[in-house]
């Protein structure tokens, strides 16, 4: 028998400083996530310099508590994974300096790795078999990708957002309607109570054949059914109902995940893919859970979704991800850098 591998991961892209270790890939020895939604609740997103602040005071106690909790010590790795890419670059660079610093001071290989394609991997981490190629949907705060999966490091990005992410989406709409942050959750508690017909907001398909999404378009008609179409009234939201406010909430979410369950359909055809991967923080949201099941009932696909635990920036979907490509031998040097876009 081979011996297993280990390898330690960091994610700082955003507002969640993490680290785990996961060995082969795909056993989870220790996971720790620090949130910083408190943080930024107030602000009705995330401001980068606080988050960068944070990621510098809790860094080296999570990889502490990382390394306690696995059993294990420097000895016990075979390498340093981190995100690099993209996200924020102030609290990139957090997660890059560690790691850097850590493999230059173990002397352990160093891995880089896209934080969206990580995402990816959460999606295939309880699969064993998964039919391959798959188109993989990555829906998140920052992005909205399609992408075409040949194996976990050999993906082809095939449509993306031209504006808003369907994430930055749910914040700003949640924001509109007084709901809190992050507006993911809330959106969705909301809708429960809602009539998702209620309103007939636009799904913007941009083409018979594209598989780009746009929802700038869907945000500004739930603007203006909030404020009128002249614009210039106050928002209605404070006189309205809380089931005027579930039926907003719920035909908005329904308008974001019919465009997204269509675009997957429409990307799974164009490339003859009968595996359709699902990740990201949006991923979490079970009525998209639902619908691209039921897509994929009704056309004899497979469906591999993240864990809910893992739909949110984490480190087990960096480690997972780098053991990939370690076994590929696709390693960084020291002169790695953070970089805000992949």
């Amino acid at each position: 028998m081979s011996k297993p591998v280990n390898i330690l991961g960091i994610e700082t892209s955003c507002d969640e400083t993490a680290a785990a270790i996961v060995t082969d890939g795909c056993t989870i020895r220790s996971s720790v996530v620090a949130s910083q939604v408190d943080l930024h609740r107030k602000y009705g997103g995330v401001v980068p310099e606080v988050a960068s602040r944070a990621h510098i005071e809790r860094i080296y106690p999570i990889l502490s508590e990382t390394l306690s909790m696995a059993l294990m010590g420097p000895a016990d790795l075979d390498a340093i994974a981190v995100a690099n890419q993209p996200g924020l670059v102030v609290a990139l660079v957090v997660g890059v300096v560690a790691a850097k610093s850590l493999a230059m001071i173990w002397e352990k290989p160093l891995i880089a790795v896209n934080h969206v394609h990580a995402h990816l991997q959460s999606a295939m981490f309880d699969s064993r078999q998964i039919e391959l190629p798959a188109v993989a949907l990555i829906v998140s705060g920052g992005h909205t990708n399609l992408y075409e999966c040949a194996s976990a490091v050999d993906l082809t990005l095939i449509g993306k957002t031209i504006d808003d992410a369907a994430g930055e989406a749910f914040d700003k709409v949640a924001t509109l309607l007084n709901l809190p942050y992050p507006g993911g959750p809330s959106i969705e508690k909301a809708a429960r109570q809602g009539d998702p017909k209620a309103i007939l907001f636009p799904r913007s398909m941009l083409g018979a054949d594209s598989l780009d999404f746009s929802f700038s378009g869907l945000k500004t008609a739930v603007l203006y059914h909030v404020r009128g179409q002249d614009m210039k009234g106050a928002s209605r939201v404070e006189f309205m109902s809380s089931r005027e406010i579930a039926d907003i909430a719920a035909s908005f979410q329904a308008a974001v995940i019919d465009v997204l369950a269509a675009k997957t359909r429409r990307a799974a055809d164009q490339k003859g893919a009968r595996t359709v991967l699902l990740g990201g923080g949006v991923a979490a949201n079970s009525a998209l859970r639902e619908a691209l099941q039921n897509l994929c009932d009704t056309t004899g696909r497979t469906l591999c979704v993240a864990p809910r635990s893992l739909c949110t920036d984490n480190a087990v979907m960096v480690a997972s991800l780098a053991y990939h490509k370690y076994k590929a031998g696709q390693f960084a040097d020291l002169t790695l850098e953070p970089k805000a876009s992949a």
